[in-house]
């Protein structure tokens, strides 16, 4: 069997069971509902981009990058600050203002460091940083802290934030990645020269800090209190519904409104996001085959001689983690948008960091299209492993008696996921250790 037909068998194989999620139940082994079946392919397409970003980190580039949350989480925060309309009661009593003022402020502070630190020698350079450093500290706080207070305080129920531009919410998506990629800017000029476990180690714990920042500071975006009623790019079930046009149209396909308007919504988004993949795709395979991606893959293999060859591995590696971090962003606007609400408190490393990695080496690391058949085939695992994990123990306890071992059994069903993940990491590395479809 050649390569090229193997991988088509492997992303027919992945369709096929999408198809068999929306068409017919198997015994309840699938769910029979294509409302299921359109909303595992919707973040199946964002999971799939999401492996291209740590792809081309990873596979590219050998960048051993374990804070992929933070970047997420960034570009969720886009969606917040771009198209929710502003809270116009806390601008206009000055406490939006005097925020950005304050972040200004510290912005100016700690540019003023670097340019003392890069001017003047000796103890003297340590005595005015110490004292420009602590100084500027206690001003920030003197202005910040007020104006937090302010704003927070307003209808904490349903507000407590500055809000949004009021923009239109596809534009939040390249914004996202903007701000990740900004984000990975600053990280990488500070760690990038670090050894591979170290930088595992400053990126996970970087990555930590994001999300704590997005948890505590309320005024940016309501931390655990949760953002809803995000904009969204599509029509509303609800709109639909009310629609006599779309009524019609449900019932000549025999649907009822309710049903018709949610698979219909899903569909939108899905075509959405095929684009985006598509075109990430496209511009992905392009710097693969480039000089350019050849560079990479030579500093990769081999960085010592890269070097040799006047190659600035730095440079290139910086280059590298933006723009995969850049792409993490813009997945990460994509869900915010897909689920119309903002929840930091949903971002864990095991989702969108573990997860993304087992899509990427089960896929075929340095393989872009081993990274999208990765990223559908692991989140098809991962939501439907659960309740088959759940009708697999009670088919084992069946004819058990009521009990301790009983209830263990059954309550034990919620970690097959866990579980599910490792078996298939550790086949795939044991029969295929280059992914199910390897870099050429």
């Amino acid at each position: 069997m050649s390569n090229q037909l193997r991988n088509i068998l492997l992303f027919g194989f992945v369709g096929l069971l999408i198809v068999l999620e929306g068409t017919t139940t198997m015994g309840g082994l699938f769910g029979g509902s294509w409302n299921t079946a359109l909303g595992i392919l919707n973040m199946g397409l964002i999971s799939a981009i999401l492996a291209l970003g740590v792809n081309m980190q990873w596979g590219y580039a050998g960048l051993f990058n374990v804070g992929v949350v933070g970047f997420v989480a960034l570009g969720g925060l886009a969606p917040v600050l771009i198209a929710t309309p502003p809270v116009a009661a806390v601008w206009t009593a000055g406490g939006a203002f005097r925020i950005l003022f304050a972040l200004a402020f510290g912005a100016a502070v700690i540019g003023a460091a670097i340019f003392l630190n890069k001017r003047m020698r000796g103890k003297a350079r340590a005595l005015a940083m110490l004292a420009l450093l602590i100084a500027g500290f206690f001003l920030f706080r003197a202005i910040f802290d007020p104006a937090v207070t302010l704003v927070e305080g307003y209808q904490p129920a349903t507000h407590s934030n500055i809000g949004g531009l009021g923009l239109p919410v596809l534009l939040a998506w390249p914004v996202g990645g903007l701000f990740a990629a900004g984000a990975a800017w600053i990280i990488g000029k500070t760690a990038l020269g670090l050894r591979s476990d170290y930088l595992a180690i400053a990126t996970l714990g970087i990555a930590e800090i994001i999300i704590a920042v997005m948890k505590n500071e309320d005024w940016l975006a309501r931390g655990v209190k949760n953002v809803i009623g995000i904009p969204r790019p599509v029509p509303y079930e609800v709109d639909l519904q009310q629609s006599a046009g779309f009524v019609e149209f449900a019932e000549r396909f025999g649907s009822d409104p309710v049903t018709a308007s949610t698979v219909v919504v899903k569909l939108l988004y899905a075509l959405l996001f095929v684009a985006v993949l598509a075109i990430i795709m496209w511009a992905a395979q392009l710097a693969l085959n480039s000089p350019w991606g050849r560079m990479m893959r030579a500093i990769r293999d081999n960085e010592t001689a890269a070097e040799a060859m006047g190659k600035n591995v730095t440079r290139r590696h910086l280059q590298i983690f933006i723009i995969g971090s850049a792409i993490c962003g813009l997945a990460g606007a994509m869900i915010v948008t897909l689920d119309s609400q903002l929840t930091p408190g949903t971002y864990n490393p095991l989702r969108f960091t573990f997860l993304v990695w087992v899509m990427v080496i089960v896929g075929g690391s340095g393989n872009n299209w081993g990274a999208i058949l990765g990223g559908f085939l692991i989140w098809f695992l991962w939501i439907k492993v659960e309740p088959w994990g759940n009708q697999l123990m009670q088919l084992v306890t069946y004819g058990m008696a009521d009990g301790a071992l009983k209830r263990h059994l059954l309550d034990s069903a919620a970690h097959m996921r866990l579980l599910t993940m490792g078996l298939v990491l550790l086949l795939v590395l044991r029969f295929s250790p280059r992914g199910l479809i390897p870099e050429k």
